[in-house]
C-alpha cells in the first residue's frame, strides 16, 4: 500500500465518517435553536437562546461542509482521485 492508497483509505474510512457525525451534531444544534425560538416566542430569554443556537448550528454546518470541499480539492489535486 502505497502512502497515497493510505491517505485516501484514511480519508474514506475515518475523516468522512467523522465529518458526517459532526455535521449530523451541527444539523441537531441548529433543529434545536429553531425549536426552542419557536417554543419559547412569549420569552425574550428563549429566543435569544434559540438564535444564539441556530447561529452556532449553522457556523458549524459551514465549517464541516468546508473541511470536506477542502478535502475533496486536496484529494483531486494533490492524489487525483
Amino acid at each position: 500500500m502505497t502512502v497515497d492508497q493510505f491517505i485516501i483509505r484514511l480519508a474514506d474510512v475515518v475523516l468522512n465518517p467523522l465529518i458526517q457525525l459532526m455535521f449530523a451534531a451541527a444539523l441537531i444544534v441548529f433543529l434545536w435553536g429553531v425549536f426552542e425560538f419557536i417554543k419559547g416566542s412569549d420569552s425574550e430569554d428563549a429566543r435569544a437562546t434559540g438564535k444564539s443556537h441556530i447561529i452556532w448550528g449553522i457556523i458549524g454546518m459551514f465549517i464541516m461542509v468546508s473541511v470536506y470541499g477542502i478535502l475533496q480539492i486536496l484529494g483531486n489535486t494533490v492524489f487525483g482521485s
